[in-house]
């Protein structure tokens, strides 16, 4: 056989296998279909768990049969996406209405993780079986073949409320995401109800009945303004509060609760937002809180701050919310998959949706339904005629040779081979036109049926066969009556599974935090060889100082107001508020710089610290690896950026090895590795801005580079420590910059 090949632009092929892809991960994983308001894992778990028959009246069963059988028939995704699909539908503090009745550890509101699947269980919730499940056998949606095509599952869920909007949806696909807040389940049913009855209704219209999302965790939407624009065009911004409530103790004390959250603190943030308002307690932000306690159940969020007497609450309140994820932000998106395509919805569109899929459902299932009660309704006219020739039906049964004959002669009236009694009955049984359907029924019909009773009964449930065909028949006809049993349906959800908004709607105003005034007062800054950074009063220092002076690497003194700059030999400056700085007791051992500011102790090192206003008030020179120097105003560092370029290195290789505070009369002493080593007056490094590389201190051999560089005071001795012996600075001798230098052996 001949090769056969094939020449195409590798971009075109590369182009169309992503989008392939893109377009396989949003239909098919991550965004959920505007009908049920399902993912297909979501659908895949809750029909393989109709499908086990794991109802809510029944027994429940072991998560991991679950997942295995979902997994093996309809998700070959793995198992960790199924069970923790399956856990999302168990948990009320995700969910607005719970799919699944979870059975034993399934995580909780704080972010700690469910069980194993192998120790949970679960079966679904009564509300899945009636409103997401039902009429599953009336043909009311198609099902598609599996993934191997050994099984079918149903394209979609027979779901009876805008799932979509009632649980809400979130998820990433590729190139876009979903993020719909979950709604009240009476609210939107009022809605669907007003839509029905005028499709023309505006989005203002359908908000008299939707006052907004309504999240299981409560809290308050601030912006109730913002709504209807996110409503219309079906993205924006909620703002989200917690509730606070003030409560009074014995002796006067004061404890603000927190009963509820914004849905997105839910998880790991509630323990951030309690490491956050410690911060602001150590950071003397919130003096006036003495006490944090987590008093959270599973009655519900309470967290207890416990307050100072006189404590100014509202000052606190609106520090909480502008600080702490107490106010946070939740991102509207309503993407779902519309059609086979993603597609962002109105609120309007999402309910017209659901509101077209409704009477699709609903032609389909009293379709089937009207089918079955018209083949009822032959079998049964069949057997009422059969009744007033019993004795000649008897008589074609005796006189037969098989069953043939006896079906041919009751719907052909043929009587070839057929003995009768007399020839009337024989022309009689000429005369008869039963269809197949009802001749198969008098074959199979017992003889107890002949019972005079056995009529009546029967002639009674053929009048009730002809009462639905009818009714079925004008749902089918009329589209007033199918649009009442919409509605019927929909109340009769409402009243059994409805129940109270949560969240609060309202408008609130901006939050405007009015910074207390800070008393300016010096304070000493100490920070040890480790990296553990304090500050404490000076008349702590004086009374401690000579173990300050020996246990600490950088001390000086600075005003509170003042930053705290750190100048690291990757050329880079990180900025700290002396007030961010724990401060207190001597003996306290202070904070890890690295957690104050982006300095970190495994990339760069510690070249330089001291006080931003001491810096501005003087002149700074580098140095480099390579040799390069120049004096840079302090002024420059006057940055508001937390992290700034403090000087421009000539490559990668290259280093900052010494910062310092300049002085024209002071002395630059540069030692090489090779051993040279060069003094000269620092007033003969120029001034550059902090972005220039500097001019070359010192002329360096082929793979020699500068290893240290020393700052001295025109009058002060500086011994060091060279190849075993002292060697004095100040006694090298004097020369020029951009010179060798003289090797000392």
């Amino acid at each position: 056989m001949d090769e056969q090949i094939i020449k195409t632009e590798y971009s075109e092929l590369m182009q169309k296998s992503y989008i392939d892809y893109a377009m396989s991960v949003i239909v098919a994983r991550a965004l959920p279909d505007v009908r049920d308001g399902l993912k297909p894992v979501h659908r895949r778990t809750l029909y393989d768990m109709q499908e086990l028959g794991i109802y809510y009246d029944r027994p429940y069963r072991k998560c991991a049969r679950i997942v295995g059988d979902t997994m093996g028939k309809y998700h070959p995704h793995g198992d960790s996406s199924i069970y923790d699909a399956l856990v999302v539908m168990a948990q009320d503090f995700k969910k607005g209405q719970t799919l699944v009745d979870g059975h034993g550890n399934f995580g909780s509101i704080e972010g700690d993780g469910a069980a194993a699947m192998r120790y949970t269980e679960a079966r679904l919730q009564k509300i899945t079986q009636d409103v997401y499940l039902k009429d599953m056998d009336k043909d009311v949606v198609d099902f598609i073949p599996n993934f191997d095509e050994t099984e079918k599952e149903p394209e979609v869920l027979p779901v009876r409320i805008p799932n979509l909007l009632v649980n809400g949806a979130d998820g990433i696909a590729v190139g876009m995401a979903t993020n719909i807040p979950p709604h009240n389940l009476a609210e939107v049913v009022d809605a669907v109800k007003a839509y029905m009855k005028d499709e023309d209704i505006t989005t203002k219209g359908l908000m008299k009945y939707i006052k907004g999302p309504d999240f299981p965790t409560g809290g308050i939407v601030a912006n109730q303004d913002d709504l209807r624009q996110i409503y219309e065009t079906g993205a924006g911004k909620l703002k989200l509060r917690g509730k606070l409530a003030v409560e009074k103790g014995k002796a006067g004390k004061q404890y603000l609760i927190i009963s509820e959250i914004p849905y997105t603190m839910i998880g790991a943030n509630i323990s951030k937002f309690l490491n956050d308002v410690a911060n602001l307690v150590d950071l003397k932000k919130a003096q006036d809180i003495i006490d944090i306690s987590n008093q959270s159940s599973k009655e519900g969020i309470r967290i207890m701050l416990e307050l100072k007497k006189g404590a100014d609450v509202e000052h606190l309140t609106n520090l909480l919310y502008k600080k702490t994820r107490l106010e946070d932000t939740f991102g509207v998106n309503m993407l779902a998959v519309v059609d086979g395509r993603p597609e962002t919805l109105s609120l309007k569109k999402i309910i017209e949706h659901h509101v077209d899929f409704q009477f699709e459902l609903c032609t389909r299932k009293y379709q089937n339904l009207l089918a079955r009660e018209l083949d009822k309704k032959e079998v049964q006219e069949g057997l009422i005629k059969a009744y007033d020739v019993i004795d000649l039906i008897i008589e074609i049964l005796r006189g037969s040779k098989n069953q043939k004959q006896v079906k041919d002669c009751l719907t052909m009236g043929l009587t070839d081979g057929i003995k009768f009694k007399t020839k009337t009955s024989e022309k009689a049984a000429r005369k008869l036109n039963f269809t197949q359907r009802q001749a198969a029924a008098i074959l199979e019909m017992r003889l107890y049926r002949l019972i005079g009773l056995e009529l009546e009964a029967l002639l009674k449930e053929h009048g009730d066969t002809l009462e639905k065909i009818a009714r079925y028949e004008d749902i089918l006809n009329n589209y007033d009556s199918m649009a009442r049993v919409i509605m019927d349906d929909l109340d009769a959800v409402k009243k059994e599974y409805g129940r109270k908004r949560r969240t609060l709607i309202e408008n609130s105003e901006e939050i405007v935090l009015e910074e207390q005034k800070i008393k300016e007062t010096e304070i000493v800054f100490l920070m040890d060889r480790f990296g553990y950074a304090k500050t404490v009063d000076v008349a702590t220092y004086e009374r401690n100082k000579e173990s300050a002076d020996t246990e600490n690497k950088y001390v000086f003194r600075c005003m509170n107001t003042d930053k705290i700059c750190i100048f690291t030999d990757q050329g880079r400056l990180h900025m700290v508020k002396a007030l961010d700085l724990p401060g207190g007791k001597f003996r306290d051992k202070g904070t890890p710089i690295d957690n104050l500011c982006n300095y970190s102790s495994t990339r760069e090192q510690m070249v330089f610290v001291s006080s931003l206003e001491h810096i501005k008030q003087n002149k700074l020179v580098f140095v480099s690896k390579n040799g390069m120097c120049k004096v840079v105003d302090g002024y420059e560092f006057d940055v508001s950026k937390r992290t700034v370029a403090a000087t421009k290195l000539a490559e990668e290789q290259d280093c900052v090895i010494l910062v310092g505070i300049f002085d024209e009369s002071d002395y630059l002493v540069l030692q090489s590795h090779g051993g040279y080593f060069l003094r000269f007056l620092a007033n003969e490094i120029p001034e550059k801005k902090k972005t220039a590389l500097g001019v070359r201190g010192m002329r360096l051999s082929e793979g020699d580079y500068m290893e240290h560089a020393y700052l001295l005071a025109s009058r002060m001795e500086y011994e060091i420590e060279y190849k075993e012996k002292k060697l004095n600075l100040n006694k090298l001798k004097l020369a020029k910059r951009d010179t060798k230098g003289t090797k000392k052996q």
